[in-house]
């Protein structure tokens, strides 16, 4: 594991590390040749001393492979050493000690550079000068520090390159990132536009045409049913037209499998990001809603970039399953893992969107192991063996009759009922109980907000999920503290509607992604707000605010100096003064009277 470890380290080696294997490879076989050379006056042995010599050159490289602190020690103690001897031997062997001076300022790395110059420079010179005064000391710490200081530009040369380096694999990586976004942006809006479409100019072109089927009866002559029929025909023409021009407006991505286009992710990540990526599929695909579909491409996004953002990953295997129960999507990466898991905000709109699809995402990470990303959904498909009776509530007749032709397809949902307004819907759920409401907001007599909370005060078990064409976060917010389950827009696609309504039925709570964000930013906004004016009433500063966030976490004075690179005193006095503002005595009441006013928060 190890040996596949320091394989996988020099495959990314760049060309400064094979330069700098180069000079310690023509020294060593420089130093090989000229004890050779030497060798009568030698105290050892000679196979003893180019053993030595190799030892000498192959351990402090293997340590360098693992830490520079390592390869720093072994590099002055073994070639230090060796050198030292050879010195003893033959006072002009010095210079043999200049390349692995060069290669120290090469590799220090951080505080190093305090302890290495100075040993280096000034201490080994010091100890070859003591061995043999014939060399100059100031013309040994010369040379010596000339060659630190080479192979300390060396040394700023990898580092501007490897910072380089890294900007340009970022770059890369945000480049391909944006360009799914805005695919899949993209993709959502046309799928948007064609709905708004579709529930616009196909709603009407259907209530025409019921009103002049309804008109039949009343048609008398042949030439009025002729001139009827010639309408409907010219309406059922037109819709036809319409809905071939909302199939074209479509996204070709909009057509494709899941399959294809996690593909093609990964293959574009691979191109962009230089990571080796496999793809692998179990089982037979089966038709997944545009939800479930959005979510697991958006998971694969995340993890992609999380993985060789922060992993380094080098290569991504990609599992997709199609199990007879759930769809498994699991992303493992060959990078550095992490202590635990770290929360940001991709990964919590990844879990959002499984959670919102009754699934889940789990992280599973080991330092040294990379990193597993499984996202897991329910496979929402019909239930055969349970019924779910529907009542659809909305104002515009042609609407509860498109929804009970669209919901009647499905074996397990079953439209039992049909409302005008709140009042019908009230007295339909009493007499025909049903598990799931379908409730419009704005109608004549009783509106759905009030509806639903009726509705919900005498049966609870009975489940209401909103249809509406706006997205008003404040009815959305009245709604869910009356009870309302779901919040969904009439321009959903049938089969997202249908899988809603299953999700809803299981007790779930389903809330539309659009209104959700804005529903978010609104509870954000008041909160910030609340917290601005508890600030302002009591004229805390923002140090004191963020000192106040720390005690409540638990956090000691000293702790909070450290993280804040403040002195201890100071932190007492931000403290002092916040606790006098609130018109407190001490830590625990301090955190009870910020969290009340709204200061701060857990």
């Amino acid at each position: 594991m190890r040996v596949n470890n320091l394989l996988d380290m020099v495959k990314q080696w760049f060309w400064y590390d094979w330069i700098m294997l180069a000079f310690r490879f023509i020294n060593s076989i420089a130093l090989i040749y000229s004890t050779i050379y030497y060798q009568e006056g030698l105290t050892l042995p000679l196979w003893i001393v180019i053993s030595l010599e190799i030892v000498v050159f192959s351990i402090p490289w293997v340590c360098l492979l693992l830490n520079y602190k390592y390869f720093l020690f072994m590099e002055i103690l073994l070639y230090g050493g060796l050198c030292t001897y050879l010195i003893s031997l033959f006072p002009e062997a010095y210079p043999t000690f200049i390349v692995s001076v060069f290669l120290i300022a090469a590799n220090s790395n951080y505080l190093s550079y305090y302890w290495t110059a100075p040993v280096t420079v000034f201490l080994i010179p010091g100890i070859f000068h003591l061995i043999t005064p014939s060399n100059s000391y100031w013309i040994l710490v010369t040379y010596f520090g000339l060659a630190y200081v080479i192979g300390f530009a060396f040394h700023l040369l990898i580092v501007n390159h490897r910072q380089n380096e890294t900007i340009r694999k970022q770059n890369e990586i945000l480049e391909q990132y944006m360009s799914q976004i805005e695919r899949i942006t993209l993709a959502e809006e046309r799928n948007r536009l064609s709905r708004e479409l579709h529930d616009t100019v196909g709603h009407a072109y259907t209530s025409i045409i019921m009103g002049m089927e309804t008109l039949r009866p009343e048609l008398s002559t042949d030439m009025g049913k002729q001139r009827l029929d010639s309408l409907l025909e010219m309406g059922r023409k037109s819709i036809e037209e319409v809905r071939r021009y909302l199939h074209q407006i479509e996204s070709p991505e909009q057509s494709h499998s899941l399959v294809h286009s996690l593909q093609k992710l990964g293959d574009e990540f691979q191109e962009h990001a230089q990571v080796d990526v496999n793809f692998r599929e179990f089982g037979k695909e089966y038709e997944l809603s545009q939800q479930a579909k959005m979510a697991l491409i958006r998971c694969l996004q995340e993890s992609f970039t999380n993985a060789v953002r922060h992993g380094h990953a080098t290569e991504i295997t990609v599992s997709l399953q199609f199990g007879e129960q759930y769809t498994r999507l699991e992303v493992q990466d060959n990078g550095r893992g992490m202590e635990e898991s770290q929360q940001g905000f991709g990964m919590n709109t990844m879990k959002e969107r499984a959670m919102n699809l009754q699934g889940q995402v789990s992280v599973y990470t080991k330092p040294g192991d990379g990193t597993l990303v499984a996202c897991t959904l329910p496979r929402q498909g019909e239930m055969a063996d349970e019924l779910i009776r529907l009542l659809v509530v909305d104002d515009q007749p042609f609407i509860r009759e498109s929804l009970q032709t669209l919901l009647d397809r499905y074996q397990d949902l079953n439209v039992a009922g049909l409302a005008e307004n709140g009042e019908q819907a009230i007295d339909l759920c009493e007499r025909l109980q049903p598990h799931v409401v379908l409730m419009d907001l704005d109608m004549p007599s009783m509106d759905g907000i009030e509806a639903t909370k009726l509705i919900k005060q005498q049966w609870p078990n009975i489940r209401v999920l909103i249809l509406t064409t706006f997205q008003d976060t404040e009815k959305a917010l009245n709604l869910l503290r009356n009870g309302a389950d779901g919040f969904l827009m009439k321009s959903t696609e049938t089969l997202e509607l249908a899988n809603t309504i299953r999700l809803i039925h299981r007790g779930s709570t389903l809330i539309d992604q659009g209104v959700s964000h804005k529903l978010f930013k609104k509870l954000d906004e008041r909160i910030e707000s609340s917290q601005s004016k508890s600030i302002i009433d009591y004229e805390l500063t923002a140090r004191e605010v963020e000192i106040l966030q720390l005690v409540a976490k638990g956090l000691r004075y000293k702790t909070i100096a450290s993280k804040l690179y403040l002195s201890d005193g100071t932190v007492r006095n931000y403290a002092s003064s916040a606790y006098l503002k609130l018109g407190v005595r001490n830590k625990e009441q301090a955190v009870q009277k910020a969290l009340e006013v709204g200061v701060i928060t857990y």
